[in-house]
């Protein structure tokens, strides 16, 4: 079995798909496959589909979930399989667990990448850490679940994916800095600011890779620009790192041409206190 929800939702048994059309069990598949080999409760399903309002059918009309993706499994399974559908897709005491190995679903190898990546950029390594998690963001292909309804609970999973994959580009970019890739970042990193106007870490890489490429009024207006956002949509001035970066670039201090220095850190932090 192959399972992707690092984009649209897709589940394969012997190259057949087993992804219902219908949107409450595509849910529930969704919710199983986030937790590979371990009990999902009953409560937690009906929590996604129906929210804190369940009908007083929900337990059967759940159960009746189950049995079609047991069915879906069962067909792409094949009469001669050892296995059977239930044994896929089994009942524990007030849940369901989807017995599957966690390498059967892309999240799992992706969260083994960014780990790998951010072990590589610990130890100094930042080639292996840029690499790692170059490899990690390919395994995306747009939004996670990006085909499911989300109920809450998916909807807060769905939250953290998306969380962890902007982490995981903003380290591949510090890693990407270290190794004097500055010039090759600008366009990423002018997308990047533009899709998250009030993220002051990659308002930072920003302005560490214009000031290295030789562009110091361009990285200072990027400040600017910031600065002045933060004040009028969320009456805050920028962090005491961020402030400190901005002084750091006016006085040309050499710290900012050091690719890679002592202080394995992210360029954010490039001068926290």
């Amino acid at each position: 079995m192959k399972i992707q929800v690092l984009g649209p939702l897709e589940a394969h048994v012997n190259g057949a798909s087993i992804v219902p059309s219908a949107a409450k069990p595509r849910q529930i598949l969704s919710l199983l496959t986030l937790y590979p080999g371990r009990v999902v409760p009953v409560q937690r399903l009906m929590e996604e589909i129906w929210g804190s309002h369940p009908p007083q059918s929900a337990l059967t009309t759940l159960q009746t979930y189950i049995l079609q993706l047991r069915r879906r499994l069962s067909a792409a399974m094949g009469c001669d399989a050892g296995t059977s559908a239930k044994d896929v897709l089994a009942t524990r005491h007030n849940g369901y667990v989807l017995q599957i190995p966690s390498g059967c679903v892309d999240v799992h190898r992706y969260e083994e990448l960014t780990a790998q990546g951010l072990a590589a950029f610990e130890s100094g390594d930042n080639e292996g850490s840029a690499r790692c998690y170059r490899q990690a963001l390919e395994l995306w292909d747009g939004n996670a679940l990006v085909d499911v309804r989300l109920g809450p609970v998916l909807e807060i999973e769905v939250l953290r994916l998306e969380e962890s994959r902007l982490v995981a580009v903003e380290r591949r970019i510090d890693a990407d800095l270290r190794l004097g890739r500055h010039s090759e970042l600008i366009a990423e990193l002018t997308e990047l600011t533009a899709r998250h106007p009030h993220h002051e870490g990659l308002h930072s890489q920003a302005m560490v890779a214009l000031y290295r490429a030789g562009r110091q009024g361009s990285a200072l207006e990027i400040y600017r620009r910031l600065r002045m956002r933060l004040i009028e949509e969320l009456g805050v001035e920028p962090s005491p790192q961020l402030q400190r970066l901005h002084q750091a670039m006016l006085t040309v201090d050499p710290q900012l041409d050091q690719m890679a220095g002592p202080r394995r850190t992210s360029t954010f932090d490039l001068f926290a206190a």
